[in-house]
């Protein structure tokens, strides 16, 4: 009889996602996964094992979608213990050359199908009493850099999502984190991952130089993805995983970096702050 943890795992097709999934299913563990197309999402796992693998072609900005493959998941497998919002990509460019329906399309992706998962599956979790929430995100929702404006905005937003929802659910015995990586050796940086909005008005040497220097590292990323996949399941097993997580050497020294300069400028105007309220 398999009793092993059930995982949901959305952009299941490439990246973190994939080798989440294949990690999890050299482990005995139990997956559903998604992605834009269940055949191709197969083919990358490379494994036909219906008592353990579910692949399921979901539109993620669809919540009747999304409502349906949590009750094939449920059908299959009996629970849902452990969820992971992994799909997202990113964009770069400056904010003036964007199209406004790109900066919806990448918050309906990023935030608005992390929302609507986790808002679809809080019914079998609070039934169960049980569950753990891992919402993807990214160091520079807390740490950006010049090109990266929208990209970050939806990634803050899934980090205050995070924090917020993880209150509201806690007295289900249900736990949230949210994972922030630097720079892994994934697919991120390609066509298939990034929307790349090269500028054409003069100047932004910023978000020009930027692009070239990330856009160089692609296949040089320190972090690893299947490290992190480890990681993972052993936060699922942890009694108190944490609220934030921050991945990679280069995510740690730009959110520690960034954690003295709050505190120091906190402190600095800390007479201007508290000199709001009423005397």
């Amino acid at each position: 009889m398999i009793t092993s943890k059930v995982w949901y795992i959305t952009g299941a097709s490439q990246g973190l996602g994939l080798n989440l999934v294949k990690k999890l299913l050299e482990n005995g563990y139990r997956v559903a996964a998604t992605s834009r197309d269940a055949h191709t999402l197969s083919k990358a796992v490379g494994l036909i094992d219906r008592n353990r693998f579910l692949p399921l072609a979901v539109d993620l900005n669809n919540l009747d979608c999304i409502d349906e493959s949590i009750q094939q998941t449920l059908a299959a497998f009996g629970r849902i213990d452990v969820v992971v919002n992994n799909a997202g990509y990113g964009m770069t460019g400056n904010l003036e050359e964007t199209a406004e329906q790109d900066i919806r399309n990448i918050f309906n992706v990023n935030v608005l199908a992390t929302i609507d998962v986790v808002k679809s599956v809080l019914p079998v979790m609070r039934s169960q009493r049980s569950g753990y929430i891992i919402n993807i995100g990214s160091v520079a929702g807390f740490v950006g850099a010049p090109g990266w404006s929208v990209y970050s905005a939806t990634k803050a937003a899934v980090a205050a999502f995070s924090e917020v929802i993880a209150l509201d659910v806690k007295e289900f015995g249900i736990k949230v984190t949210v994972a922030e990586p630097s720079g892994f050796r994934t697919g991120f940086l390609t066509k298939n991952s990034l929307a790349l909005l090269a500028p054409k008005i003069e100047g932004y040497e910023a978000v020009k130089n930027t692009q070239d220097r990330y856009l160089s590292a692609n296949g040089q990323q320190p972090g690893d993805p299947d490290r992190a996949a480890e990681i993972f399941m052993e936060l699922a097993e942890s009694a108190e995983p944490p609220m934030h997580l921050f991945l990679g050497n280069d995510a740690y020294n730009r959110a520690s970096k960034k954690l003295s300069e709050m505190s120091a400028e906190l402190q600095q105007w800390k007479s201007t702050t508290i000199g709001a309220d009423f005397k």
